[in-house]
């Protein structure tokens, strides 16, 4: 992975199918990593503004132009990782949007690189 194409979320093609077949139903969409209640800890869809978003939630970024959302402290956790959103068949017992279509989606994840953690620290306190 080029360092300048370094992101907190991305999106395999199979998810990326599937928010396109709901953006197409619903129209905008948001995201928001569940920290635990309902389905575990699954990665969660609604149409945008649905999910009410506070000052103790982080944007990681967005996949297929929707804001991906986790709480703060969670994000103190998972801050060192590179988070995928995919899909799999099979019904979640949750509110995300995908449940109706008999798939859910999941996380995979990975620790960023040495290098990658550098970049990110340095991008985000450009933003400030």
């Amino acid at each position: 992975m080029s360092l300048n194409k370094v992101s907190r979320v991305d999106v395999t093609e199979g998810a990326a199918q599937v928010i396109n077949e709901l953006k197409g139903q619903y129209g905008d969409l948001m995201f928001h990593q569940s920290g635990g209640c309902c389905d575990g800890s699954s990665p969660m869809c609604f149409e945008d503004g649905e999910f009410k978003i506070g000052e103790s939630d982080v944007k990681l970024g967005e996949v297929e132009g929707c804001s991906f959302y986790m709480s703060r402290d969670q994000y103190e956790y998972w801050k060192h990782t590179h988070l995928t959103l995919d899909v799999t068949p099979g019904r979640g017992s949750s509110f995300s949007l995908e449940i109706p279509l008999g798939v859910r989606f999941m996380i995979r994840s990975r620790l960023f690189t040495d290098e990658e953690v550098v970049f990110l620290q340095n991008q985000e306190s450009n933003k400030k």
